[in-house]
């Protein structure tokens, strides 16, 4: 027998499984998922056997709560005209239950169960979309998703009827079972190497649903504010958040992460962090664009705000970092948006931040 194949039957599943990755291929794009051996061993081999017999291919995932939940794995799936089955299928296939205490965080992928049956568990998946901590301990995790948790984001917002069955059909084409590559040599935090005079050639262009507008940094200023944001905008961060707060004659608001219409992307997610203040001496006038911050001097984030006439009691309290350049008129419009206590009473929309080199 050739020493690598003996090799193989030598390995135990177990140890096999953790050097694996399953891609999956789906209509709406691909997502990798990594697994728990040590945690689940029994559904994490029924699983990969599954995926190698090609068993979920031509499934769909049939139910899903947006941007929380979604739901595969069904057998029955693979036949358009079997909708009243969905759900139904692939199940009791002699796992028992694996219960840990991994979180079910973003990512996690667990087996279903039916009813009050911990034995029923077989190919059926679910898929966590946000965060669910109380199925912690009552489902078996078996596995997460360390690459394209935005695919599966957009699939848990897939369309349902009055039953929670998916009325578009999102199929897996293929789960391929491979080796865990080699991982890459870590990338450079994004603009942590640029001079100050290197920073300068940047701008950051607002498409707000009042209009553009661009802003010039200032990294002989704030280096570090300016690195911060040009950082968050190229990974994303800001795309499809919304002014949050109004003052008129004062300030209009922006950055708040909440306000995003989607997931923030994971991208971006390991820089989200406080950054030290650096008080300089541009004065708050009309455009100056400034860092928002709690009662700590250090506590700035990612909100920021743009000036609307000149506001002496913010210098040398706040960080400047940036002015507006073009688009002083977009800012009036915002800044005549309704509001009730500083809210905006319509959605004032920001699409997109993108960084751009001056032209």
């Amino acid at each position: 027998m050739p020493l690598l194949l003996l090799a193989a039957f030598l390995l135990s599943p177990q140890d096999d499984a953790k050097q694996l990755q399953a891609v999956f291929d789906t209509t709406a794009g691909n997502f990798i998922v990594e697994f728990y051996p040590d945690q689940a061993p029994h559904h994490v081999r029924s699983f990969i056997d599954l995926a190698q017999q090609g068993f979920y291919n031509g499934t769909i995932f049939h139910s899903m709560v947006p941007r929380g939940i979604l739901q595969g794995g069904d057998p029955e799936t693979k036949n358009p005209q079997a909708r009243p089955k969905y759900g139904t299928g692939g199940f009791n296939l002699g796992l028992k239950p694996e219960f840990s205490d991994i979180p079910f965080s973003r990512g996690i992928i667990a087996a279903t169960l039916l009813p009050n049956e911990p034995d029923s568990a077989g190919s059926e998946f679910i898929i966590i979309v946000a965060d669910q901590p109380q199925f912690t301990g009552k489902f078996t995790a078996f596995g997460h998703i360390v690459e394209g948790v935005e695919v599966a984001d957009k699939i848990s917002t897939t369309p349902v009827d009055d039953k929670q069955i998916a009325t578009d059909r999102i199929e897996i084409r293929n789960i391929t079972i491979r080796s865990r590559p080699a991982p890459p040599p870590p990338a450079p935090t994004p603009f942590s190497t640029e001079t100050t005079e290197e920073l300068s050639q940047y701008r950051i262009v607002m498409e707000t649903s009042k209009g553009n507008i661009v802003i010039e940094v200032l990294p002989d200023k704030a280096p570090n504010h300016v690195r911060h944001l040009l950082r968050l905008a190229s990974l994303g961060a800001f795309d499809k958040t919304a002014f949050h707060r109004i003052a008129p004659g004062f300030v209009i608001q922006a950055g708040d992460l909440n306000t995003r219409s989607e997931p923030i992307p994971q991208a971006a997610q390991k820089y989200l962090e406080k950054i030290r203040a650096e008080i300089n001496d541009v004065k708050h006038r009309a455009g100056i664009v400034s860092m928002a911050r709690g009662e700590e001097i250090d506590s700035a984030f990612t909100s920021f705000f743009i000036v609307l006439a000149d506001q002496p009691s913010l210098d040398g309290t706040y960080t400047v970092f940036g002015r507006v350049a073009e688009g002083m008129d977009v800012v009036e419009k915002i800044a005549a948006v309704p509001v009730e206590n500083e809210r905006p009473k319509e959605r004032v929309d920001i699409y997109a931040m993108k960084v751009e080199r001056k032209k």
